[in-house]
Order: structure tokens, then C-alpha cells, then sequence
């Protein structure tokens, strides 16, 4: 491991004492374990039926789980069975007085990580759970390194010279250490889940889990069953308990995109989040306390939204601590050379293509273009175009195969303004040309304009009703 890759309070995360929870109906033999296990250097929690230890990994994610295959009431195979739904990643090694191969074989197909016979050889234990756990250690370690490598973040992986990008990679380097709620805002595409990868990914929950979800692509029940989870008979489909994003974050960071996009009501219980820290699972009275940090982000102007009536502003205060701003970009140009190398290098080997670099021409298209959809449409752009290219440098016929309304693209950002035209009757007609452009593809049109579909639908029908 490269020395200084793991920050001191990072390596300490990775050392805390290891959860063992034991499960035993035999009080006797349960107290036993503990005390044994216990003196090895393992964090012991105790349960006295399968019923009671699926409980407790809907709680907490353990390291290991010893269990008894034979309990009154639920028995370790049932337990397996419904522990490996909650969470498959917990290893569990079961025990039993009645050795056969039948009921090996049957924990093995079940998911058992391993299988002990009572009495218990001590030292075959020690050997087993060291095993088990170090798998689990190696495992969490190996997650957490892969999330730094892929996701990490620092100067040199965020592509990007620009004076605008340089200031706002200042202000991300100032406040990802912090506690603070951050609110990213700016188009569609210009990327702002990647900036919420920076926050979390240098902040001191980095070794914690981040949990990102689409408020705008859920229904309203969705939304909230997905956030604060549900209770085993809280609606039609509720078959048994689920943690929500909240509680599966916790300890780490949940980024929530399009915040802009939740209804009032479920407005009202994310303020409740901020400022409680606790949530209630859908169906249920239990309150729950959480410890997350979050991270929203929105591509609409949310103090509009607030005039609007549509997004609290109590709410908009709680969330907006830090803003972070995107810069469109149209609005940082000496980005496109590096960022459109760095998509073809990337797509030219995924594709297994020998592509090289760009024409001067296709260049000069790709920096004369307005970008409506951003980095994301640049990105889309290359990759399609090495695809469909046979050269070794891609040129801007290519490139106009997927620009074909560049005359209109050019007409809207480069006309002059009319004047005594009212601002949302220009954004009217800029619409309806990019639906023209597209054929009448809405999907399309939403994309090139930087708006969601679903925005673009309620204007089309705000138009609509007063047409």
C-alpha cells in the first residue's frame, strides 16, 4: 500500500475491534462463547434465537456471526436464510450437536461461510473466526480502497483548467473536511455528482458508505419507503422490514440529486431529518437517530423555486449551509480540448478502437458549439463518434453526424435578441425549436436543452394551458 495513502484517523477505521454477534439458546453455552471469544479481542453481542438475530443485522452490519443450527423458535438455517437477504456480505458459521453431511451441505447451499460441530474444538474455533473475519476485513478494505481509486478525488483527476473550475475546487477543498450540508447546483450533465464525490470522498467519512439517490426518478411512496425504509406490512409488496437510504448511510454521506424535485410533503420530513437527525421507517413508530452528512444537489434555481411556492424556503436554508456552483460549459471553453481527449482516450479503449485524437476542424466544432447538455452531451458525443469512426483522428463530418442541428444551435445562442419579448416567452420558443430539431423527441430535446424530462413536460403543459 502506498505509505500516506490512509490518513492516520482512516487506518484507525479500519483497526476498530471486529463485531462477532453469537447466537445460542443454550444460555450456558452462549455466555461461554462470549466470555471466550470475548477475551480473544472480538466485540461480543448475544442472541438467543434466530428470530432475535435477524433483528439484529437489520441493526447493525456484523463482522461474523456464530449460530446454533437447532433453536426453538427459529433455527439457524431459517436465521441464514433471511440474514443473507438483509445482508449477504455478513459471513456465518454454523454450529451444531448433530453432524451429518446432509445438514453441512444444506448451511453450505444456504450460504454459510463455514461449519463447526459441538462440543467445539477451541482451537478450530479461534482458527475459523479468524478466517471469517479477516475475509470480512479484506473485503471492507478492498471496497473502500477500489471506491478511493475509482471515486477519489483530487486536482489531478478532475479534469479542468478553467478559472471558474479552479475557484470551485478551492471552495471544495476548504469545505469537504467540514461537517457542513452542501447544496451543488447548476445544469443538467455539468457534473455535479462528481463534485459530490469529492465532498464525501475528502471528508473524514470517506471510509464510511455514500449513498446517492434520484429524487426526481421515484413517486412520492417510493421516495420515502427508499429513504426511511419501511415496516413489514406498511403497504401492498411490504413482505418485511427494509432499511432506507438514511440508515444503510449511516456513519457516511447521502447525496440526494434532484432535491428540487420532492414534493412538499416529503419536503417537510427531510427538514425533519436535518434538524432531528432522526427518522421513522414507513408503517412504523420507531424513531430512529441517524448520523449523515448531506449532500443535495439540483439543476433548477431553488430561490426561484421558493417564489414559486414550490420548494421551501425553511428547507432551502437547512440544505444551502455551503452552495456549491457549477459552471455550465458554454462558460468554461478551455475545459473542452482536455475534456474531449480525455472521453476519447477513455471510449477508444473500452471500444477497442485506434484513435488517436481530434482534426482541427472537429475541434473547431466541438469549441464552437453551445453544449446545451453539458460534459455529460460531450461525453455521449465522443463516444458515439468513435463508434461509428474508421480513421485514426476523428474529424467533423463525424462529429456532425451527431450535431445535425448545429444551424440551430448556432441560430439560438448566436441571433440577437428581439426586443420587448418577455424571458419565458423566448424560453417558449427555444423549446419548441429544440423539439422541432428532435423530430418531436422529448427525451432528446430535454437532454440537448439541460432539463430533466419531467421538467420539460410540465412546461410544455404550462404552455399548453394557457395556449
Amino acid at each position: 500500500m502506498h505509505s500516506g495513502f490512509l490518513t492516520n484517523k482512516e487506518d484507525k477505521v479500519m483497526k476498530t475491534k471486529q463485531s462477532i454477534l453469537v447466537v445460542d439458546d443454550d444460555a450456558a453455552h452462549r455466555i461461554m462463547l462470549k466470555k471466550l471469544i470475548g477475551s480473544w479481542g472480538y466485540d461480543i453481542s448475544e442472541a438467543d434465537d434466530g428470530s432475535v438475530a435477524v433483528n439484529e443485522v437489520q441493526k447493525r452490519a456484523f463482522d461474523l456471526i456464530l449460530m446454533d443450527i437447532r433453536m426453538l423458535n427459529v433455527s439457524g438455517i431459517e436465521a441464514l436464510e433471511q440474514i443473507k437477504v438483509i445482508n449477504p456480505a455478513i459471513p456465518v458459521i454454523i454450529m451444531t450437536a448433530y453432524a451429518s453431511v446432509e445438514t453441512a451441505v444444506q448451511a453450505l447451499k444456504k450460504g454459510a461461510y463455514d461449519y463447526l460441530t459441538k462440543p467445539l474444538d477451541f482451537d478450530e474455533l479461534k482458527i475459523a473466526i479468524a478466517r471469517a473475519t479477516e475475509h470480512t476485513r479484506l473485503k471492507k478494505e478492498n471496497e473502500y480502497l477500489k471506491e478511493r481509486l475509482g471515486e477519489g478525488f483530487d486536482r489531478r483527476s478532475v479534469i479542468g483548467q478553467s478559472p471558474a473550475m479552479v475557484k470551485l475546487l478551492d471552495t471544495v477543498s476548504q469545505v469537504a473536511p467540514t461537517e457542513a450540508t452542501i447544496l451543488i447546483t447548476g445544469e443538467s450533465g455539468t457534473g455535479k455528482e462528481m463534485i459530490a464525490n469529492a465532498v464525501h470522498y475528502n471528508s473524514s467519512r470517506a471510509g464510511a458508505p455514500f449513498i446517492k439517490i434520484n429524487c426526481a426518478a421515484l413517486t412520492e411512496t417510493l421516495l420515502e419507503s427508499e429513504l426511511f425504509g419501511h415496516e413489514k406490512g406498511a403497504f401492498t409488496g411490504a413482505d418485511r422490514r427494509r432499511e432506507g437510504k438514511f440508515r444503510q448511510a449511516d456513519g457516511g454521506s447521502i447525496f440526494l440529486d434532484e432535491v428540487s424535485e420532492m414534493s412538499p410533503s416529503m419536503q417537510v420530513k427531510l427538514l425533519r431529518v436535518l434538524q432531528e437527525r432522526e427518522i421513522t421507517r414507513v408503517g412504523g413508530s420507531e424513531v430512529l437517530k441517524i448520523n449523515v452528512r448531506v449532500i443535495a444537489a439540483s439543476n433548477k434555481d431553488l430561490k426561484k423555486e421558493m417564489e414559486k411556492g414550490t420548494f421551501r424556503e425553511d428547507l432551502f436554508y437547512r440544505l444551502s449551509v455551503v452552495v456549491l456552483q457549477m459552471p455550465p460549459l458554454r462558460e468554461r471553453k478551455e475545459d473542452i480540448p482536455l475534456l474531449a481527449q480525455h472521453f476519447l482516450e477513455l471510449f477508444a479503449e473500452r471500444n477497442s478502437k485506434n484513435i488517436k485524437g481530434f482534426t482541427p476542424q472537429a475541434m473547431e466544432k466541438l469549441l464552437r458549439y453551445a453544449w446545451p447538455g453539458n460534459v455529460r452531451e460531450l461525453m455521449n458525443a465522443v463516444e458515439r463518434a468513435i463508434v461509428l469512426s474508421r480513421t485514426e483522428y476523428l474529424d467533423a463530418d463525424e462529429l456532425s453526424l451527431l450535431m445535425a442541428d448545429d444551424a440551430v444551435d448556432e441560430k439560438i445562442t448566436k441571433r440577437s435578441l428581439p426586443e420587448n419579448i418577455p424571458l419565458e416567452e423566448m424560453e417558449r420558443r427555444t423549446i419548441l425549436e429544440a423539439l422541432n430539431a428532435t423530430g418531436g423527441n422529448k427525451s432528446e430535446a430535454a437532454r440537448r436543452l439541460g432539463i430533466t424530462r419531467k421538467t420539460l413536460r410540465s412546461k410544455l403543459e404550462k404552455y399548453e394551458g394557457a395556449g
